[in-house]
């Protein structure tokens, strides 16, 4: 036993090392810079310090349709609601040109029975990291810098710079609880020269910005996007295809692994997107794995441009829960509207409104089969 603990304690302690040799590497660049001598006509870079306050808003009207729900008194109802699910306060800055933060609040209603500010508006942290820039050491290799704080997860934050509709909803591979978009970890990301995509890679606690580390096991992440046609024609230099894993544990040799593939395609009249979406879940190393997979559609035609005007959104998800023991079980969303995005000149705030119907529908359901679920919704958005 006296053996194995010290076997334990070395590699703690060469661990150790490593992280302290790896942090030093990351330093060198700085240091170096810093004794270099400013050449003849240099311009140092912008180290003006400097904080920024911003907020995203979500707010709707959601008539229920089905299923049906009954009030105190006994009668059936159809629900209605005003809503306010999310709002954030975005809070970023820089300490100088190396340096960079932000701090993200999200204030959204607490849903679980037991405690006492059930149905309250509570307040919990969305992001807050710090972001150290190397541009400066790499080249062609832009936007490469390294994250350490609760931030976003790769995949997530990339797809919705094409799907803007995440106040109707979260994308398909968070929907039902899939993924998280925000985790704690360290993250590297740069992208490939000459405009040909970008690669994410990232160590996470793998429980979500919503909970907290349970045990000693760490999720990867890694997604890398691709541009074929970078410098194409106009109806090609909008493609680039995606793929993303998480090689995770729920415990010590049981696989918790997802895995995304997918296209997007960006044009001056429309935006679209495909994924496809595996799971492997296994709670304990004696348990079976669950396997799960599904894919998603969608496309977001503009009547006039993107973000200005009339705009409308169709998409689709299907999502199978055990390809092994119900294999023809799925469940099945369908999401239609029209958008209105006002013009916004100068400046990055927008404010949308959407007017959608939304449908889930399960289909090979053995036993209990789930009601259909239908709603109307008029959403809205302003972010600034």
């Amino acid at each position: 036993m006296r053996l194995k603990q010290q076997l334990e304690d070395m590699s703690v302690i060469r661990t150790m090392q490593r992280a302290l040799m790896a942090m030093v590497l990351l330093a060198l660049p700085a240091l170096a810079h810093a004794q270099v001598t400013a050449a003849a006509g240099y311009t140092p870079p912008d180290d003006t310090q400097a904080t920024k306050v911003g907020a995203v808003i979500f707010y709707d009207y959601t008539f229920t349709k089905t299923p049906k729900a009954t009030d105190a008194a006994g009668n059936s109802i159809s629900s209605s609601a005003f809503n306010v699910p999310r709002t954030y306060i975005n809070i970023t800055g820089n300490i100088s040109h190396n340096v960079a933060f932000r701090i993200t609040p999200d204030v959204s209603r607490e849903t679980n029975a037991t405690p006492s500010l059930s149905g309250s508006y509570v307040f919990r942290m969305k992001y807050g990291y710090a972001q150290f820039n190397m541009d400066e050491w790499t080249g062609d290799w832009k936007q490469t810098f390294v994250r350490v704080g609760i931030q976003q997860t790769p995949y997530i934050d990339a797809q919705e710079s094409v799907y803007r509709y995440r106040f109707q909803g979260t994308v398909f591979v968070e929907r039902d609880g899939l993924l998280a978009s925000s985790d704690a970890g360290i993250t590297f990301h740069t992208n490939l020269p000459s405009n040909y995509g970008d690669i994410h890679v990232g160590y996470y606690n793998g429980e979500g910005y919503s909970k907290p580390e349970v045990n000693d096991q760490k999720a990867l992440m890694a997604r890398a996007t691709f541009r074929p046609f970078p410098g194409g024609s106009f109806l090609v230099k909008g493609l680039r295809f995606t793929g993303f894993t998480i090689q995770d544990h729920t415990v010590k040799d049981a696989d918790r692994n997802r895995y995304v593939a997918s296209a997007f395609y960006e044009h001056s009249r429309l935006n679209a997107g495909f994924d496809y979406l595996k799971l492997k879940n296994q709670t304990l190393p004696t348990t079976t794995a669950v396997e799960q997979d599904g894919w998603s559609f969608f496309v977001t035609p503009f009547f006039k441009e993107k973000g200005n005007g009339f705009e409308a959104l169709v998409r689709y998800d299907s999502f199978r829960t055990n390809k092994v023991t119900a294999p023809d079980a799925r469940q099945n969303r369908t999401i239609a509207g029209l958008a209105y995005w006002f013009p916004h000149p100068g400046g990055n705030s927008t404010a949308a409104l959407l007017l959608d119907f939304e449908q889930v529908a399960f289909k090979n359901y053995t036993g209990t089969i789930p009601a259909k679920q239908q709603r109307i919704t008029l959403h809205g958005l302003i972010n600034f």
